[in-house]
């Protein structure tokens, strides 16, 4: 595990396990920037949302993803609310190994998905590292071409046409599950528009895209891909509508 990422995980810890406080004092830096649509600007709110954490929170991890200053994390958030919250978070962490700018997508936990798949499981071990900036450039390439230039013609040059698990709670593992749910969301209203990639994290086979665009409305969305072969083989992500107004003036991205 590396610094940055040892120094992620031990506050994250002890913040959101232990539910301490005082963790922002040790690993948070005194100008923490909040992009999160949950909290205010700066450590002292980061304190004060941690000190109302009621008895039942807790928070099960699925996968990390280390890339240069950023660590990306993606699991499941109990007692943040009423229903259980699938969630990315991002963090830089400073020169000085604190963590000083936070990035996050939130969406409700669903029982039964249709791919008979959870919104989190699946591999979890991080291979390839040798690959990794291959891996970036054609996720990359992916977001450009198919997500916001919306030529799927090519869209086969990126995904498996043999194996592609899905993750996505409304749509069936496979290229023609995504068309089906594509297809599903437009007669709602709710294309798939990507607008414009904000970050390209990898890091081995996972590359974590986070994306702004619409889904009917102003939305984030965090996809997470996992590579295979050269081609992308799962996917996993998080669709979080964009309020209105946020607590703070640093924008959600």
């Amino acid at each position: 595990m590396s610094n940055i990422e040892n120094a992620v995980m031990t506050a994250t810890t002890e913040l959101f396990g232990k539910k301490d406080p005082t963790a922002v004092d040790r690993w948070f830096a005194d100008d923490y920037i909040q992009h999160s649509s949950l909290a205010a600007d700066g450590p002292q709110a980061l304190r004060q949302l941690v000190a109302g954490l009621g008895d039942d929170f807790r928070y099960e991890g699925a996968r990390v993803i280390t890339d240069g200053d950023l660590v990306a994390l993606h699991g499941t958030y109990f007692g943040f609310g009423p229903d259980p919250l699938v969630g990315f978070d991002i963090f830089r962490v400073d020169a000085n190994g604190r963590l000083a700018e936070h990035w996050d997508a939130l969406t409700p936990l669903v029982g039964a998905t249709v791919s008979g798949r959870g919104q989190t499981d699946g591999p979890t071990e991080i291979t390839d590292l040798d690959r990794t900036e291959s891996n970036r450039a054609l996720v990359a390439e992916f977001a450009r071409k198919v997500l916001v230039g919306a030529d799927y013609s090519v869209l086969t040059d990126y995904i498996s046409t043999e194996t592609y698990d899905q993750h996505n709670p409304e749509a069936a593992d496979g290229l023609d599950g995504f068309g089906a749910a594509a297809a599903k969301w437009a007669s709602q209203g709710k294309n798939l528009v990507y607008k414009k990639v904000h970050k390209v994290i990898a890091e081995g086979d996972f590359v974590l895209l986070q994306s702004e665009g619409e889904f009917g409305d102003p939305a984030a969305y965090y996809d997470l891909f996992r590579v295979g072969g050269g081609k992308i083989v799962e996917h996993w992500d998080v669709i979080a509508p964009i309020p209105a107004v946020l607590p703070h003036t640093n924008g959600l991205f």
